[in-house]
């Protein structure tokens, strides 16, 4: 197969002034031009970069990141790709292993292993342990695999692709970007806060709605949970997409009920079943099937077969290995459970690792129990466990405040035989790839799941997050919270909330002070006291020089009288602390530096860039930001050392009146007619 380049002069010549690239943001790409701009790039690239290890690759959606997809492709220089959610930790295991780093190999970090020989890519995609092995696949495989898509489902649907998913995620680079390409379609790449996907793991579906349907967008590949997440919105508001033409949905089942209500929509969804060591694909339903549950037939690239013991093997294209490690020859046992019916549909139905096995003999997958939990609105997320008893339990995540997740519970185990319905459940804090408890793709990391809620005590700190996931989510969904977090304010607004903000960190150190007086036969949080007031003093002076840079008035702020919330939320904290437990206090320190980190990395930058606001006016949110990311980890550590259970009692009381609060604190900022995310 001619490579990519090839392809994009073909389609320069035949139709050089059509659309390849649309950012959206920016002006569109040619196919004359990116033709031009990928083998310029490419000739730089085998100038200046060695190909004896990767290209880190790690940039938003948009043309430079698309260019470089191809111009690196082209070059053969291997591409580490690495997603915007990974872990500082596990990126720096990724470029250690895959020998994409300049450091000198040492006793913690050994020398990395070879890439097996025709790698062109090396992607990381399980992270439980911190350590994931990086598969490494070639560009034959690669475009072998988007070239089968193109087949299956035709042509004609190389209308406008947009890019959903997060950047660096293979499926949407294989089936997506590269099918585009060889189909001759244009890909729409905008970056992912203008689509809704600031925050990926917390989607503005109304927003991705509205953009998808203004850019006429006529295919998406999704993970069930957008697909969920777009189905609701158009139950709600009315709003149609009658552009698309193709929805492949794939990374996890998807329930018989979102099905439904997807196509009663008019949505084309199809479902698909791929794995990342067949480069993405490696099966899709066909336009006419008729068949909910079935993930359709094997792409022209691969077979597969059914093992005795149920599980998936596959022959076909495959990757090279792993790091360090070639592939050996042969198939490809996939640890997936499934079945082939007679019209030659693959049937997905679990995890061969994750089977349960009851006390009474049973055999329940726990994705297909997962998949009837989470079809209920209330839940959010869900994962099954239960091996060797009675019955199957489950760990809920709620999808609102006031979700009720036993009515919920009882409703999906409506739809379940006896031996498979859900004995007992307990609510906990959402699994996030932040906390290594979730892929890039949606699937559940279940040993790491199980490790901190299924064996032994969980710690306080985890305790306490899953006892404030609904205030939690009460406080997000202010409207005043949501459009700074999506940048969608005034600068009038902006400086409100620094006045606010100024009137209640002022008394950060007295309130911790006053604690400190009270604690004094508790060497452990005097220790901790002092460190806090020694890192907070003369922060709440950094605000007022913000509201002087974001063009405000500092000395009147300064003289200012605090909202009628603000001064409640004060007034509250010295009365816990003075009145009750005065460890309390740290139940306010949980609230306050959690939520000012969310506010730093998502809200600080949006709202900079929709203002045109330098960035000394913003020298609070984003310091502060970054001083609670590491605070956070001090905190969880003092927390999990706290032995009275009074105290933790106090904390978890505390944390749940502050995100109330705190919550009036910004509902008293007056809005102005703007779009507020739903």
């Amino acid at each position: 197969m001619n490579g990519l380049l090839a392809v994009i002069q073909d389609h320069a010549l035949t139709h050089p002034r059509a659309i390849a690239l649309d950012p959206v943001t920016a002006p569109p790409v040619t196919w004359e031009e990116l033709a031009d701009r990928v083998a310029d790039k490419a000739y730089g690239l085998r100038l200046s970069v060695s190909a004896a290890k990767p290209h880190v690759l790690s940039l938003d959606h948009g043309v430079d990141a698309a260019i470089a997809e191809l111009a690196l492709l082209e070059a053969r220089i291997p591409v580490l790709s690495l997603p915007a959610f990974f872990t500082p930790e596990q990126v720096q295991h990724a470029v250690a292993a895959s020998g994409a780093g300049a450091a000198r190999p040492s006793a913690a970090q050994p020398a990395p292993s070879p890439l097996p020989r025709g790698t062109a890519r090396v992607t990381f995609t399980s992270g439980s342990t911190g350590t994931p092995k990086g598969v490494c696949l070639s560009a034959p495989q690669m475009l072998a695999v988007a070239a089968s898509v193109v087949e299956a489902v035709g042509a004609e649907h190389a209308g406008r692709h947009c890019a959903l998913l997060p950047p660096g995620i293979l499926l949407e680079t294989v089936a997506g970007f590269f099918a585009t390409v060889l189909a001759g379609g244009t890909y729409v790449c905008p970056p992912q806060a203008e689509v809704g996907l600031a925050d990926p793991f917390r989607p503005d579906f109304v927003a991705m709605v509205q953009k998808l349907a203004a850019w006429e967008i006529t295919s998406l590949i999704l993970v069930p949970e957008y697909l969920a997440g777009l189905v609701t919105v158009m139950e709600k508001t009315g709003i149609t997409l009658p552009c698309l033409t193709l929805v492949a949905v794939g990374g996890a089942r998807v329930p018989a009920e979102l099905l439904a209500r997807a196509r009663a929509l008019g949505l084309p969804v199809r479902q698909g079943y791929g794995l990342t060591e067949c480069a993405s694909v490696v099966s899709l339903e066909s336009a006419d099937e008729d068949a909910p549950g079935s993930a359709g037939r094997p792409l022209a690239h691969m077979k597969a077969r059914i093992a005795p013991d149920g599980e998936i093997v596959l022959e076909g294209e495959m990757f090279l290995g792993t790091i360090g490690e070639p592939r050996d020859a042969g198939p490809l046992f996939t640890g997936d459970i499934g079945r082939v019916d007679d019209q030659g549909r693959l049937w997905v139905e679990g995890r061969k690792s994750a089977l349960i096995v009851t006390s009474f003999g049973r055999n329940i997958s726990p994705e297909w129990v997962e998949a009837e939990l989470t079809a209920q609105r209330d839940i959010l997320q869900a994962m099954v466990h239960g091996d060797g008893l009675p019955a199957p339990e489950a760990l809920l995540v709620p999808a609102r405040p006031g979700a009720d997740l036993a009515a919920a519970v009882a409703a999906a185990n409506e739809g379940l035989p006896a031996y498979a319905r859900i004995a007992k459940w307990r609510e906990v804090a959402p699994f996030t790839p932040m906390n290594g408890q979730l892929t890039g793709n949606g699937r559940l990391r279940r040993k790491a799941i199980a490790a901190m809620w299924l064996e032994g005590a969980p710690r306080f700190f985890d305790e306490l997050e899953a006892a404030t996931v609904r205030e939690r989510l009460g406080f997000l969904a202010i409207p005043q919270v949501r459009a700074g977090l999506a940048g969608t304010i005034s600068r009038r607004m902006y400086i409100d909330y620094l006045r606010q903000a100024w009137h209640h960190v002022r008394h950060t150190v007295p309130l911790m002070q006053a604690a400190r007086a009270r604690l004094l036969d508790r060497p452990d949080l005097l220790a901790a006291l002092d460190e806090y007031i020694e890192e907070e003093t003369g922060h709440e002076e950094w605000i007022l020089a913000d509201i002087a840079a974001a063009g405000g008035d500092a000395d009147a702020a300064r003289v200012s009288d605090p909202a009628p919330a603000t001064k409640a939320m004060v007034d509250h904290a010295y009365r816990c602390i003075e009145e009750g437990n005065p460890a309390s206090f740290f139940g306010m320190v949980y609230v306050l530096e959690s939520v000012s980190v969310a506010i730093a990395q998502r809200g600080a930058s949006a709202v900079a860039e929709n203002l045109g606001l330098p960035p000394e006016a913003f020298t609070y949110l984003t310091s502060h930001g970054a001083l609670d990311q590491d605070h956070m980890a001090f905190y969880a550590d003092l927390v999990n050392g706290l032995a009275r259970e009074e105290d933790r009692a106090a904390i978890l009381t505390m944390a749940r009146e502050m995100f109330g609060l705190f919550g009036g604190v910004f509902a008293s900022i007056a809005m102005e007619d703007q779009h507020v995310p739903a």
